[in-house]
């Protein structure tokens, strides 16, 4: 297989496992709250999120169908919310969609042990965490003056970070307050459902590079949803250890 035959492969892997997980959200979401968008923000947000991976419409689709059907393999599936410590203290909450807890604990087990860090109790770290909607834009580009349409939409508050501004709302509120912006002409940068930290703890670049590095290794286990975590590290840093 030549280079560009293989790149192409390794990118087609990883849209196949991302395209899995994002299904695997949308059904979990339809099996919980039923298959109309209108009446469920969780699957709202769990479809524009596949959409915004460029999700083909039948997987969405698909995905829906699994969630409110009585098929067994929507039953198999849960939601687990691991809690966990990283490098240099810092708190994770690690989201997983899984048929098989055993293994999955497993794995989050074994990951958070060798990359330095360690599996909590429930309830050890989720209080420093609440559930928000989180509109990202280029804080170069738009003031907040720009996105008081978000507030009028719903939106609970804005914060400048570094060189963007989030746009923070309740989960429920999410939809509304994105489509509000996009409809001003403002550019998105991202949008989604996260665990948002209530306080953050800075990081050197030696706990900050093992960090990321354990991030990345819980990211890439096929069934880890999302990964949060209350640290905060300086552009200097960041540009450093990310490069």
């Amino acid at each position: 297989m030549g280079g560009d035959q293989a790149q192409e492969a390794i990118v087609d892997s990883r849209r196949g496992a991302q395209f899995t997980k994002l299904a695997r959200a949308i059904t979990v979401a339809a099996r919980e709250g039923g298959g109309d968008p209108d009446s469920n923000a969780a699957l709202t947000n769990a479809i524009q999120k596949a959409k915004d991976a460029s999700m083909p419409k039948d997987n969405i689709e698909r995905a829906v169908v699994k969630g409110t059907g009585a098929g067994a393999d929507a039953d198999a599936i849960e939601t687990i919310l691991y809690e966990g410590y990283g490098p240099g203290g810092i708190a994770l909450l690690i989201e997983a969609y899984t048929e098989n807890r055993n293994r999955t604990g497993a794995d989050v087990r074994h990951l958070l042990s060798k990359h330095g860090g360690s599996l909590g109790e429930p309830g050890s770290v989720s209080y420093l965490f609440e559930k928000r909607g989180v509109v990202v834009v280029d804080g170069a580009r738009y003031g907040e003056d720009d996105l008081l349409v978000a507030v009028e939409a719903g939106a609970e508050d804005i914060v400048a970070d570094e060189d963007s501004l989030e746009v923070v709302t309740a989960p429920s509120e999410l939809a509304a307050v994105r489509s509000a912006i996009e409809q001003a002409g403002i550019e998105i940068e991202s949008a989604e459902v996260m665990q948002r930290p209530t306080m953050r703890v800075e990081l050197d670049e030696g706990n900050a590079a093992k960090l990321f590095r354990l991030i990345d290794a819980l990211e890439e286990n096929d069934d880890v949803g999302a990964v949060h975590a209350n640290f905060d590290v300086s552009d200097e840093i960041l540009e450093k250890v990310v490069g």
